[in-house]
């Protein structure tokens, strides 16, 4: 198990360093949206900051993560199910879609406060939150974007499926970025929060190794 998901994500990252295209697209994606954001607003308040930050995290991933299962031909996966498991490629794609999600939320971390300014009190926690923040996003669309490309359509059904999952998640990144701003909290509420934030990782985890075998077989 551990070698095919090893093996799976040596070729994922070939395939990504292979179509440089497509990885360049989404920083000048970043970077571009970030930029038409400085000429509109300027530098804004933090509780906007805040707030366009997960939202522009939002899209960012909702670019990056769909192509990991739309750019699969269908001669393509069968190759993968008779060489290797559902268990083991699902798990690949979650761990290489966190990597790059990670990659992408510091990267626009860096652009945001080149471009907007950083008004964070904090800034190695919000670091902090960013990554944990990524990887969450990440993992939620990453089954998502299995199922779409199941159903033979595009990114559109992902962002729809997506919409009621991820607005849970995006709250509690809000409220519990809003530490890093110097906003006071009463005592285990960030532990807490954290800690439900992590359940809810866990449970798409699970969820994502529970029902990708049945999408598999189809």
């Amino acid at each position: 198990m551990k070698n095919k998901i090893v093996v799976l994500l040596k070729k994922d990252v070939l395939l990504e360093l292979r179509q440089q295209h497509t990885f360049f697209g989404i920083l000048l994606y970043i970077a571009s949206t970030i930029f038409v954001l400085y000429l509109a607003m300027g530098q804004p308040e933090s509780m906007v900051w805040n707030g366009l930050f997960w939202m522009i995290q939002l899209f960012i991933c909702i670019n990056s993560v769909a192509k990991s299962f739309l750019q699969e031909s269908k001669s393509r996966m069968l190759y993968f199910y008779s060489v290797t498991g559902p268990v083991a490629f699902i798990v690949s794609k979650l761990i290489y879609n966190a990597l790059l999600m990670l990659l992408m939320s510091v990267l626009s971390l860096v652009v945001f406060g080149i471009l907007l300014g950083t008004p964070v009190n904090k800034f190695f926690l919000f670091i902090e939150i960013v990554c944990l923040g990524g990887v969450s996003i990440s993992l939620v669309f990453t089954i998502l974007a299995a199922i779409a490309a199941k159903a033979q359509q595009n990114a559109a059904l992902m962002a729809i499926l997506g919409f009621p999952l991820i607005i849970p998640q995006l709250l509690l990144l809000v409220r519990l970025s809003k530490s890093a701003f110097g906003e006071v909290f009463r005592t285990g509420a960030i532990l807490q929060l954290t800690l439900l934030l992590l359940a809810l990782d866990i449970m798409v985890i699970a969820l994502s190794v529970i029902l990708f075998p049945f999408l598999w077989k189809e």
